[in-house]
């Protein structure tokens, strides 16, 4: 007996579209590519049921995959610091040069004694990292050791980000989470689904800083430092605003972002993701923070950047739409735009050849 539809569960809804688009295969790139956001280390091993293990197994298959993908190099943002990040140098680095480049972290159990996280910087650059990743628990989680919650532009922080510059190392940081994470988990959310699974990716309420809160502080660094190159992860911290991040390009020569993990944000705003890129064409860079790597996903990148495919899905290996309930269509860049955000500036900014 069906249900009926005054009674279906929103979870049980899973309609079919009847429209007849195209379907884009893209086997490879059009040029070589790099994906400057991507962890293959131990770090968030137990996001892929791989706990203290290695997210990649064998980097010997990773390496056919990427040949086969046509992907120059993996930036692994994995590093840490100390012996983790020897260890990550050792097998990815060092053992297969070009093809890998590994950022460090520092410990924010320091961040009471700035000299130490600027003493760890530098050893990490001495030991081979090619850059800095700051993760989202910046502004969210991380406290000081009278439990205050410490944001990206807390002063004590400034010598770390003048010292990234001094040093040459890009800070990659990931800043905030999509601005339904901050609002109720109601009816009117438009990722209720998603927060109904993962209560626990919520920042709403008193106790986390707004979006915008976090959006201010981290302009506040890249306003502060102009020496360092920062790269907001995840479409510039802000996918559901792009004026807002083209705006941010505008006022800072030292900021680029990179689009990893925001096909859904992206794809059902073509128009306007395809101005931003146009508008700042040296300052977007390809990664897929898609973790262990899949060519599925890789081929599903390529679709949308170089197709003119309407209308699909933007996970379509999950079987409900992990972030929201919408459709994404693909960009069509021309070769001189794909070449600089699959290669040409990460190659730049990120130091990499």
């Amino acid at each position: 007996m069906r249900s009926h539809p005054d009674t279906l569960a929103l979870a049980a809804f899973a309609p079919r579209s009847q429209l007849r688009t195209a379907e884009t295969v893209v086997h490879r790139p059009a040029g070589p590519v790099i994906d400057s956001h991507n962890h293959l280390g131990r770090w968030l091993s137990s996001w892929v049921g791989r706990e203290g293990d290695w997210v990649v197994a064998d980097v010997g298959r990773l390496l056919g995959q990427m040949d086969e993908l046509g992907l120059k190099a993996i930036v692994n943002l994995d590093g840490r610091f100390g012996d983790e990040l020897a260890a990550n140098l050792a097998r990815y680095d060092e053992a297969h040069p070009g093809r890998f480049a590994t950022f460090c972290h520092v410990d924010w159990a320091q961040l009471d004694d700035p000299a130490r996280l600027v003493a760890s910087l530098r050893e990490s650059r001495a030991r081979g990292a090619k850059g800095l990743k700051v993760w989202k628990d910046l502004g969210l989680t991380v406290a000081d050791g009278a439990g205050r919650l410490v944001l990206p532009d807390d002063p004590r922080l400034a010598p770390l980000w003048h010292e990234a510059g001094e040093l040459g190392l890009p800070v990659l940081i990931h800043t905030a989470d999509p601005i339904a994470f901050f609002d109720p988990i109601d009816a009117r959310n438009e990722r209720l689904e998603e927060l109904a699974a993962h209560p626990e990716w919520s920042f709403h309420g008193g106790e986390f800083p707004s979006f915008w809160r976090l959006m201010e502080a981290l302009e506040a660094i890249v306003s502060q430092h102009s020496q360092t190159t920062f790269v907001a992860a995840h479409a510039g911290c802000c996918a559901e605003d792009l004026g807002w991040v083209s705006g941010m390009l505008d006022r800072h020569a030292n900021l680029a972002i990179d689009i990893s993990a925001r096909l859904a944000e992206l794809g059902r705003q073509p128009r306007a993701t395809r101005r931003l890129i146009e508008r700042h064409p040296a300052r977007v860079l390809f990664g897929t923070d898609a973790f262990p790597p899949d060519p599925a996903v890789y081929r599903h990148h390529y679709r949308f950047l170089e197709s003119d495919d309407e209308a699909f899905d933007y996970a379509p290996w999950d079987e409900a739409p992990p972030s929201g309930r919408w459709q994404i269509s693909a960009l069509g860049l021309g070769r001189p735009l794909l070449d600089q955000l699959y290669h040409l500036n990460a190659e730049r900014l990120l130091g990499l050849t």
